[in-house]
């Protein structure tokens, strides 16, 4: 059955079903995210969530920026932060950081902003949506690799020095003289 198509005897589509699948996720490992105390658990929240965000772009028809989404997002800044998080992490850290003695300002700037989200919503005039366009990925891949292909290389190689000098950062011995476990 085509992802148009709606289900027999239900009438919902499928596309729709999967978006809200897909929107749930996103919203429940986003909470995970702020909520987890374990930072490596963070972490892997955060590349969930990155995962259905480029999900959903994908259903809704754009493939350049979900392939996008899960090479840079998930595939270099979620790893680079976790390789972060892995080797810098001491085991003698303290129990309660001071970040989290700000979740009630927090929570109240949360509830502030979704109040004015909701008040946006509810006071713009929708359109209907018109149809889905068709991205021409070889057009985008045509002007990435041919003529943008020197600041793309360029951006490759600051990434690379950039992910050389946190391993030698996280490596460079204490004060003291010894080397970090």
């Amino acid at each position: 059955m085509p992802i148009g198509d709606s289900i027999p005897l239900v009438g919902i589509r499928w596309d729709d079903i999967l978006f809200v699948l897909f929107a749930a996720t996103l919203l429940v490992s986003a909470m995970m995210v702020v909520t987890l105390r374990d930072i490596i658990r963070c972490g892997l929240a955060l590349i969930v969530s990155l995962a259905s965000l480029a999900s959903i772009y994908a259903l809704l028809g754009d493939p350049i920026v979900a392939a996008a989404q899960v090479l840079v997002y998930i595939g270099a800044i979620s790893v680079l932060i976790l390789f972060a998080i892995m080797m810098t992490q001491t085991k003698n850290a303290p129990t309660r950081l001071v970040f989290q003695t700000q979740s009630w300002f927090a929570a109240v700037g949360a509830i502030v902003v979704a109040v004015l989200i909701v008040a946006t919503v509810l006071a713009t005039t929708w359109t209907v949506a018109g149809s889905r366009l068709l991205t021409a990925t070889s057009d985008v891949a045509h002007l990435l690799f041919k003529d943008y292909v020197l600041p793309f290389e360029v951006v490759s190689v600051l990434l690379t020095a950039s992910v050389v000098g946190a391993v030698y950062l996280a490596r460079r011995p204490d004060r003291s003289g010894e080397d970090r476990p």
